[in-house]
Order: structure tokens, then sequence, then C-alpha cells
């Protein structure tokens, strides 16, 4: 089926199906997968992040939904429909009209009224939930597979970063944690079998929750070169965190050589880290304190790492809550400090919070800015001299580093995102005012979880993950034929009547099959059939016919193997269905 409910022909001619395949890709296509959807005949763009859907990429997009609606139901799931364009007043109740920030797409209908493009649907759904009453009608699990707009200042890599894209988001609603926890884990579950059945090897990893808020956030992710979060995961157990949530188990550090009080001393020029070790003995970037200023939400913070050490901007906003963070100006720096960075430091000022990293905890005799031009501080001591320090994971772990659980070097490696699941909490239900009565009859606010799988992000992903050198390799169970049937000639009247009756017989058994009947020369269809990806070929010439055989070809290795023409359908419906089982 498609996602919209209609049935999709199992058989189809090559000379009939519009696939419009290309030699070369255009040039602006980054990604393997950009590549091959466009030069297979899968997609074409429209403008910008905005792509059509060619009868071939139908096939395997509604493959892909096939499979998520699968594992949805099976959890108890109930498919819903929201609409796409949202009005601005439950984004406004949310709280996120203004922190969504130019990610939305808004425009005005002709009555002057603010209307949105559906980023999400937390807030859609959470309308619909209003209608719940009584905790006997929980817990619930809705989904719905919808179109999203994101306007992505930069739209690449074909499929991989959009600005219009169709996506599976669910929600569940629960009377307590317990229930949100029993949620979780259905989805979690569900999300492992999914990937599975797409052929992907996604790995579960800890992430941050941005700006849907709530408590525990888990990504799926794709080890993929064309990746573009970067995934800490450990060599030796299976701790794994997207790197705004990965920590790791630094070493001590040792402070027993400098002053042991503040000294003041001057640095005339010096505004980086690296110059000041060449200019101090004691102050190697690791015994430094780095000071930054960030406008958090319109009010200015000072944020503090260890010299050696780079911030990670998700993590501050996770720890401060923070919709709309940047660094301050070099203005806003001056005012509120007194020096220009390369100067701060956070010793003496009591007007502004202060965040620190906990690898500064217990730090003594560092190195930092005076907060005036040309001069720092020495003999720093961070519990003593650094007033109110409001203690947080801040910095970016870096590969090489221990593992925080069992203490192994840490790699770092590019990944695709394909889901997201959520602990929203009762932030919406709170915004919304969804509650049920419990069973001493008093109302009890309801507790939700959200959950996400990208339907178009995964074509591509698969894509990235199943190719060689001649083009697609789909896995049997999203193919959008499962067998194509290439006749040599056409002029062999013996081959063209072997082809005939195999696509009748593959078609009534529900092989989704494709006849290449185009009369084109034999290396021309076979490129064609490798670059599109249909897992088996069957070839039907005159050579093998005379011996009552044909050669079949399964596109994953390439080996080529002679059958007998009476046992050909029997064999790839049983591989076939094989396959598509796991």
């Amino acid at each position: 089926m498609t996602d919209d409910g209609r049935q999709y022909l199992c058989a189809m001619r090559w000379s009939s199906l519009f696939v419009p395949t290309l030699r070369d890709a255009p040039g602006d296509a980054e990604s393997v997968s950009h590549q091959l959807l466009v030069r297979g005949g899968f997609i074409r763009q429209l403008f910008a992040g905005h792509y059509t859907f060619l009868p071939m990429g139908l096939r395997v997009r509604a493959k892909v939904a096939d499979i998520v609606r699968d594992e949805m139901d099976a959890i108890g799931g109930q498919e819903f429909l929201m609409p796409a364009m949202n009005p601005a007043s439950i984004w406004q109740t949310s709280g996120r009209w203004d922190s969504m920030g130019d990610v939305m797409f808004r425009l005005s209908d002709r009555s002057g009224a603010d209307v949105a493009m559906g980023v999400t649907a937390e807030e859609v759904f959470a309308t619909v939930a209003g209608e719940l009453t009584s905790y006997r009608q929980l817990p619930q699990i809705w989904y719905q597979i919808q179109t999203k707009f994101r306007d992505e200042a930069r739209p690449k890599s074909g499929l991989l970063r959009v600005r219009e894209f169709a996506m599976k988001d669910s929600y569940s609603f629960d009377i307590d944690e317990a229930g949100l926890d029993r949620s979780f884990d259905l989805h979690h579950d569900a999300y492992v079998r999914i990937f599975d059945r797409l052929g992907l090897e996604a790995v579960p990893v800890e992430a941050s929750s941005g700006n849907m808020g709530g408590s525990d956030s888990i990504e799926f992710m794709v080890p993929a070169d064309t990746g573009e979060d970067d995934v800490v995961r450990c060599t030796a157990c299976d701790y794994a965190a997207n790197i705004e949530r990965a920590t790791s188990a630094l070493p001590p550090i040792d402070d027993t050589s400098g002053p042991t009080e503040v000294e003041r001393f001057p640095t005339p020029g010096i505004r980086t880290i690296a110059a000041l070790e060449e200019l101090d003995d004691h102050a190697g970037a690791e015994r430094q304190i780095k000071t930054l200023i960030f406008e958090l939400d319109g009010s200015l913070a000072l944020v503090v790492v260890r010299g050696d050490h780079q911030l990670n901007e998700q993590k501050l906003a996770d720890a401060t809550g923070a919709n709309q963070y940047r660094p301050a100006t070099a203005e806003q720096v001056h005012a509120a400090l007194g020096a220009h960075p390369g100067s701060l430091g956070p010793v003496g000022v009591t007007d502004l919070p202060i965040y620190v990293d906990p690898a500064l905890e217990g730090r003594t005799r560092m190195t930092t800015g005076a907060n005036e031009d040309d001069w720092h501080l020495r003999g720093v001591d961070v519990s003593r001299d650094i007033a109110d320090p409001i203690w947080t994971d801040l910095r970016e772990v870096r590969a090489g580093e221990p593992c925080p659980r069992c203490g192994e070097k840490l790699e770092i490696i590019p990944a695709i995102e394909a889901g997201h699941i959520f602990k929203l909490g009762r932030k919406y239900a709170d915004a919304f005012g969804v509650s049920v009565l419990d069973t001493d009859s008093a109302a009890r606010t309801v507790i939700m979880g959200s959950y996400g799988i990208g339907i178009d992000r995964a074509v591509a992903t698969i894509i990235e993950t199943h190719h060689d050198d001649a083009g697609i390799v789909w896995p049997v169970a999203v193919a959008p034929f499962e067998v194509v049937i290439t006749v040599v000639s056409l002029r062999d009247d013996a081959s063209v009547a072997a082809g005939e009756t195999l696509y009748a017989d593959l078609g009534a058994a529900g092989i989704d099959v494709l006849l290449d009947d185009r009369d084109a020369r034999a290396g021309v269809k076979f490129a064609d059939a490798e670059l599109v990806g249909i897992p088996y070929r069957v070839t039907i010439g005159p050579k093998a016919l005379a011996d009552g055989e044909v050669e079949l070809t399964a596109r994953a290795d390439g080996e080529t193997q002679r059958v007998a023409l009476d046992q050909i359908a029997a064999r790839l419906t049983e591989a076939v269905r094989t396959a598509k089982a796991g």
C-alpha cells in the first residue's frame, strides 16, 4: 500500500514505466544518495530543499512507510492525519511560536491571521488529547505520517537535509512516569525492529532533547561518512552518545606548581590560550580558565571551561533551558566586563550567572584573564575565587578520551540521525490542559512522549549504506521492484514468451516484478537494473534458454547462476519471502 492507502501495482513493464535514468549526476549532488536518487530516476528537485518523487521513488517511500506502520500498529499505535497548516495560537500556547525562530515557515491568511506550516506536531496532537477524560482511556499511542516543513538555511544532500519531508511522528499519553517508561520502551523496541527491516544498522545513543524539552532522549544513528552528526562511542563497551550529550572520564591534572594566591601579571598583546602557554611555564592550556560570554534569551551569562576544552553550545542550551542563544557581541562583552575577549575571567564577577564545567571543579593554581586588557591572574583557586558557580557539563568530548563507563578509548564517528524518541513529560499537556480523572476522581495531568522517524531521510540513508560503484543496492523489503526480468533479445520469440510467462507467474505470486521489455542493448538493460538497485535480475537469453535455463543474478553480491526455467519462479518467490522475513 502507498502512504495514502492506495494499492501499488506489483507488476510493471519497463517500456511503460517512467524511469528517466541519467548517465551523470547533477553537479550540485553532494551525497551518494542524492546522486543515485537523481541518476536512477527516483526524484527530481523542484527548488532548493523541495523534491518531486517520481514513480520509482514513491514506491520505495511507500514501502518504508508501510514497514513503519506495521511496527507502530504492533505496539498499539492508532493512525491519525493532522493538518499540515497550523494556527499561530497553538504554537503561542506552547511558547514555541517564538522559540522555533527562523526554522518555521509562517504566513498570514486572507483575514490576516497568522498561521504556520507544521514543524512537528506536539501541539496539534495535544489539542485532540484534550478530549481524554479518564485514566481508563490510557495509555494511548497515536501516530501519523505527514508532511513537515522546516526552513533550513542550507538544504543539501538531497533528501538528507530538506525543507519539506514526510515524517512519522507518534505520541504517547500515560497517567504516570511508569506508564511513560513503558511507552518509551515500546517505541524503542519498535524502532529497533523498523531499522532492522529497513536494513539500517542504527545505533541507539544518548541525545539532547533540544527545543522539544523533556527528560530522556535517544537518537537512532546510522554510521555514514556523509552524516552531519558526530557520535561518540566506546571502542570496548556499549557506551554511545551524540556529541551534544557525550561525557568522558578525564585523567587528573597536577596542580602542585605555581602560586597559591591570586597574582595579577602583565600579558601585553596576549589574546589566545596558545600565546599564554608560551609566555608562562605554569599556564599550560589544561591549567587555564577559558571564559566566554553568551546571550541566553536576552540575558548575559559567563560560560567557563578549561583552557584546552571546547564549549558545546547545545549542552549550554540544555543546561540553561535557553531557547535563543548566541555569543555576546564584542560591544556587549566590553560593557559587561570592561575588557575584550582574550583578557576575560570569572574572578570578581558577581552580577552575572557563571556556568562552570565540572572539569574545573577542585582545581587550584589556575590562570585566567583579569577583565582588563593585557592583564591576567594566576594562582586562582576555582572553589575559592569564583562566586556562586553553577556546575554543569559544558565541554565537548574529544576522540581518545577515556570512556565514562569502562575507561577505554572513545572514538567519534559521523552518523545520520534516522530516528529520535523523547520523554516529553507534562510540558505540552500542561500548556493545553490535557488531564484525566484518576482512580480517586482527582484531575491528573497526563504525561507525554514523542517519537519521530523521517520517512524520506530513511530512503536516502538506506542508499548511503547500500550502494556500490554501479548504483543502489536496495534491501528486498524496500526495493521498488524485487525482481527484474531482462529479455536479452526481443527478436527471439522463445525468450519473449519465457519472459512473459515468468512475469505472469511472479505477479500472481505477489512478487513485485518489472519486465524489461525495452528494445535496447543488453548492456544498457543490465546497467539500468544495477543503477536502480533491483535485488534480483533474471536474464533470459537464447543460449541458456536452449538448455532450459535462465540466469539469476543477485544485486547484493553480483553472483550469477543458472536455474532451470521451470524452477525459477518458485526459487525467486522463496528468496524474496525469506529476505523480507529477515
